[in-house]
């Protein structure tokens, strides 16, 4: 065991704070070849650990010249497994205060109808704003820039200056610049996308919940036809009936349930955090059952409370990174839209958090002897760590009450102070007692709205054109046959012309429906006593300008063939 440790820990940290950082520098590098990008990795890298070198190198030498300090290599890597622990542990005790409070409630807010739907039309325009901005700012990186474009203008034109001119062309350096903002306009754009066509699934899925509460058939109804499942099995058993008892009445009871059963595990973490540090008596729960299970000597009791602890301990701290968002810089999308520089930065935090949770647990159940002052036998992972004595202040101070500071935290996020402060300096939360969030609400139900009005018309003209080909494709298979039996030419030319110019406006004809279609919704209303209309639609003052550069005809031809 000791051996497995030592090669889990020195692993997780080798990839914390050397591999990841290089692989993150390279991901985000816009280089046009590997040499170029390694060659960024490296001095992004080298510039950030500059810093962490020259303050441990100032502390090697106050160690060399202070006479009354000897410090052997042991304590010297005890000293940095102290570093890294101790900044382990205070993002730890911060990812854990929310979790353990937002893990509940998210469960017990699950079962609220009204509240998830009123929270998916909130992101709804949320996400809009955002997929506008991803597509203006897509549009803007895919243009070359302007100055770019005059220089190259200036050098084809004056071919006598082109030798003086030729370093106006963008510099290397400049192009991986562009590239590199190209690459991250692209990959927004697309994540974007698929977010917003998997939002609009949710709430439509919110609504048909909604709206099937109602059913004394107790069937349930869906608003659009979903794909079949691939598995005859799960479609058997989940059929309409049993998908409305357990959408419309089981479920909701389920989330309360799980709610109230992680409630109770979150107060036990929060009280054993508190009072772990007492041994006579022990306080910690944790303890209080691992003891119990050693009186016994009942092993498999001891494996599946650690499993259960450590388990849970892991979902609050490791959910919670996956809902941290620095606006757009570090951001983990649902549905594989997670960039490489925010997986490989989780990935970080993840090796940065597993040797402090370790310890924090073994603190929790009294397994490590420094907390529980017994002269016991150390376990496999506090035996790499070292003695901790070196550092006392951090032994016997921080790693003992900086752990309270998760009530304070558990406080905060209930009350959602976090939230309101945001709130408070620009950033769109949502908010239930707040004008912004009920004005966004209500755009989001619009934005949706629209959607379903879109789709709907979709899926029937998707049926018209279906019961057109089983009404009339018979008929046309048997009339093709009887012409190729009885061939004449004549007629043969007059359908091939037919049947030509048919397809030919039967496109063109389609093709000006949906034109009319998105101009009628698209256009504003249009005064026709305001102005005096001319047939000529290409001059500016026969038509309305409108968004994008293009001119409503006036013309009263054109217009009542469009109506």
């Amino acid at each position: 065991m000791p051996i497995f440790w030592r090669v889990v820990y020195w692993t997780s940290q080798f990839l914390t704070w050397i591999l990841l950082p290089f692989m993150q520098s390279y991901a985000r590098s816009g280089g046009f070849s590997i040499t170029g990008k390694i060659k960024t990795a490296l001095i992004e890298n080298a510039i950030y650990y500059g810093t962490y070198l020259l303050i441990f190198g100032a502390f090697l030498i106050y160690v060399a010249v202070n006479p009354r300090l000897h410090l052997e290599w042991n304590q010297l890597q005890t000293i940095g497994i102290a570093a890294a622990n101790t900044w382990g542990l205070f993002l730890l005790v911060l990812l854990l205060g929310y979790g353990l409070v937002e893990i509940p409630r998210s469960y017990w807010n699950g079962a609220k109808r009204g509240y998830l739907l009123m929270k998916t039309y909130f992101k709804a325009a949320k996400l809009m704003t955002e997929k506008a901005d991803a597509e203006e700012n897509l549009e803007d990186v895919m243009e070359c820039p302007t100055d770019y474009q005059e220089k190259m203008g200036r050098n084809m034109d004056d071919y006598e200056d082109f030798d003086e001119k030729r370093n106006t062309y963008p510099s290397e350096k400049s192009l991986v610049k562009l590239h590199k903002q190209v690459i991250y306009s692209v990959q927004r754009h697309r994540r974007t996308q698929v977010q917003w066509q998997i939002l609009l699934e949710q709430a439509f899925y919110l609504e048909d919940v909604a709206k099937n509460e109602t059913s004394a058939t107790h069937q349930f109804v869906h608003t659009f036809q979903s794909p079949e499942p691939e598995n005859r099995f799960v479609q058997y058993f989940y059929n309409p009936t049993v998908e409305w008892y357990w959408e419309c009445l089981l479920r909701p009871w389920f989330h309360r349930i799980l709610a109230v059963v992680l409630s109770i595990f979150s107060v036990i973490v929060v009280w054993s955090e508190c009072t772990f540090f007492s041994t006579t008596p022990v306080l910690s729960l944790f303890a209080v059952f691992i003891q119990l299970a050693e009186k016994t000597y009942n092993y498999i009791y001891i494996e599946i409370a650690c499993f259960l602890s450590i388990f849970f301990l892991s979902i609050c701290v490791y959910s919670t990174v996956f809902r941290i968002r620095v606006f757009n810089y570090y951001y983990l999308a649902s549905h594989h839209q997670t960039d490489a520089y925010s997986l490989l930065f989780s990935g970080m935090l993840f090796c940065r958090l597993t040797p402090p949770l370790c310890l924090n647990f073994l603190g929790l159940t009294h397994m490590d002897s420094s907390i529980s002052h017994q002269n016991t036998q150390p376990t496999a992972y506090t035996s790499i760590m070292g003695s901790m004595k070196v550092l006392s202040f951090i032994a016997d101070g921080f790693y003992i009450y900086y752990p309270m500071l998760v009530v304070i935290l558990c406080i905060a996020t209930y009350f959602s102070l976090g939230t309101r402060c945001l709130n408070l300096l620009g950033f769109q939360q949502f908010m239930g007692d707040n004008d912004m969030t009920s004005d966004l609400v209500d755009e989001g139900k619009e934005l949706i709205r629209r959607e379903k009005r879109k789709r709907q018309r979709q899926e029937e003209g998707e049926n018209r054109r279906r019961e057109w080909k089983e009404r009339y494709g018979h008929n046309r298979e048997d009339s093709t046959r009887n012409r190729n039996v009885h061939p004449d030419p004549k007629e043969s030319n007059f359908s091939d012309t037919t049947t030509n110019w048919s397809s030919k406006y039967t496109r063109a004809n389609n093709r000006t429906e949906r034109d009319r279609i998105e101009l009628l919704q698209d256009a504003e209303p249009l005064d026709f006593n305001a102005e005096t209309f001319t047939d000529d639609s290409l001059e500016p003052e026969s038509g309305r300008y409108q968004p994008g550069g293009r001119y409503l005809s006036m013309s009263s031809s054109i217009i009542f063939e469009d109506i």
